[in-house]
C-alpha cells in the first residue's frame, strides 16, 4: 500500500526539488531509485516499503511522521 505519495509529491515541490533531483538524493542513500519508480510512488501506482518511506524521509529531510497524511 502507498499512502504517502501525495505528501512526497507536496513535499518535494514546496521545496522546489524536480524528481530528478529527489531521485538522485535518494541514489545518494544507496536507493537505487529512478525518476520514473518516484514519479509511481508519487501517483501511488507503487507500492512503498517500511524502509523506503525511513530513506525517503531522509532523502526529503523531514520526520517520518510528516509523509503521512494528517487526515
Amino acid at each position: 500500500m502507498n499512502v504517502i505519495g501525495s505528501q512526497v509529491k507536496q513535499i518535494r515541490k514546496a521545496q522546489g526539488l524536480s524528481q530528478e533531483q529527489l531521485a538522485a538524493k535518494c541514489n545518494l542513500l544507496e536507493w537505487d531509485l529512478s525518476r520514473s519508480t518516484l514519479a509511481k510512488i508519487e501517483s501511488k501506482v507503487r507500492r512503498i516499503t517500511d524502509f523506503e518511506v525511513i530513506l525517503m524521509a531522509k532523502a526529503l529531510q523531514v520526520s517520518i511522521i510528516e509523509l503521512f497524511p494528517s487526515e
